[in-house]
């Protein structure tokens, strides 16, 4: 039985594992490396964050994306946006010098066993751990608006379906949301050669500012100092003290998870979108449907008239809302053993321990405790660093427990809170 079993293999899974390895724990790592970012991210994408703010983390700050630039021949600098698919080979590159027991198959059942965790993998075989960290990333948590749910992909898709957009040119396509994923799928297409609109509920788009200069007078750096997710204050507690954000009230915790960093477009992209994409802004859709073998969208403006719209695809960048009850590859008892966050995603100790003893959680599902970087790559460390530590107290403590039936109902968020 291993100590610790790490599904998923993106920047989190990929970090932890590192972490893990550094610290002697036996363990196996599971999931295709980068899969988001290789299959589900179409060509000419970039990353949005600032280059020095999307390491993985190894325990020696050894393996970053600046070195493995510099291995290539190239630079990673500020305020140059990345291409995905360089972030993509990077992953790749941190993860042959840094995780060993990397396996490529999937996942698809997480189960509890005596002392511990039994997990299946796609072809049926099965690894047993004393541990397990679910780095799932935010595939399974895919959002698309109810308007939208009763039709079938040939007429609407999530924008993270995509590894290209190939298959709609020639063709007419509505993105529905106005953030970046939205607004970089829209100029994409667009410079494809697609007719192509984005539909927005806000009566404008926000644009992230272009960002100021890496050496600056003391005086501004200590006004807005920069951080990984921008500049300010703010920003700077959300990116570097996660640990604090997590001692702030449950209620504004969850504003702040719920409102923060918003739907925006980074400002390299603001000229595409602009010059190449017609926008309609202030509208929502109130119904969708099947017709003439395309879709039909029924929208409300924003002084209540109805309007209608006829496209050949709908893409929803809509998000993603990550709840317990999509984690699917948990069995029906342990995911409802799981003490639930107002916003329905699995509660997570001090140090990422679930309700549910010995299963840990990282990545987007943990943003509700944990704040806003767990949204992006930069929550990746300290996830990494914290959340080993607490799989080695747990390894100390002995074998888990299982819960008692009806615990949860009983002991209720407020009473995990204090772990």
């Amino acid at each position: 039985m291993y100590d610790l079993l790490v599904v998923g293999a993106g920047p989190y899974g990929l970090s932890i594992a590192s972490h893990a390895a550094a610290a002697g724990l036996s363990l196996r790592v599971f999931g295709r490396p980068m899969a988001s970012w290789r299959d589900h991210m179409p060509r000419g994408m970039f990353l949005k964050s600032e280059p020095w703010a999307s390491d993985l983390s190894d325990p020696e700050g050894r393996l970053r994306l600046a070195a493995y630039c510099a291995e290539q021949g190239t630079q990673a600098r500020h305020g140059e946006p990345i291409p995905v698919e360089v972030f993509a080979s990077y992953g790749l590159w941190f993860a042959q010098h840094a995780v060993p027991e990397l396996d490529e198959r999937t996942i698809t059942l997480v189960r509890p066993c005596l002392g511990g965790f039994e997990a299946v993998t796609e072809d049926g075989a099965t690894v047993r751990a004393r541990t397990v960290a679910l780095a799932v990333g935010v595939l399974p948590f895919t959002e698309v608006p109810a308007a939208f749910r009763e039709l079938g992909p040939e007429y609407v898709s999530h924008s993270s379906d995509h590894g290209d957009l190939d298959r709609f040119l020639g063709k007419d396509v509505t993105v529905i949301g106005g953030g970046q994923a939205a607004l970089e799928t829209a100029a994409l297409l667009a410079e494809q050669g697609t007719r192509v609109r984005v539909v927005a509920r806000a009566p404008g788009l926000a644009w992230n500012d272009v960002p100021p200069p890496w050496e600056r007078p003391w005086w501004q750096s200590a006004r807005a100092p920069h951080t990984g997710l921008g500049c300010g204050w703010r920003n700077w507690l959300y990116a570097e003290r996660p640990g604090a954000f997590r001692r702030l009230p449950e209620p504004t915790r969850a504003r702040i998870a719920a409102t923060a960093l918003g739907p925006a477009g980074a400002w390299w992209i603001r000229d595409r979108v602009e010059q190449s994409v017609d926008l309609l802004l202030g509208h929502e859709v109130a119904a969708a449907y099947a017709s003439r073998g395309g879709v039909r969208l029924e929208m409300l403006g924003r002084t209540g008239e109805l309007t209608s719209l006829d496209t050949e695809h709908v893409i929803a960048a809509t998000g993603f809302r990550a709840t317990r009850e999509r984690l699917g590859l948990l069995t029906e008892d342990v995911r409802e053993g799981l003490a639930a966050s107002p916003d329905g995603s699995p509660y997570v100790g001090r140090e990422f321990e679930s309700s549910w003893p010995g299963l840990f959680m990282a990545g987007l599902v943990t943003a509700a405790g944990f704040g806003p970087a767990m949204r992006f790559v930069h929550g990746a460390s300290f996830t990494a660093r914290t959340l080993v530590r607490g799989v080695r107290r747990r390894l100390r403590t002995g074998p888990a427990r299982l819960p008692v039936p009806g615990a949860r109902e009983r002991r209720g968020v407020l009473g995990a809170a204090g772990r």
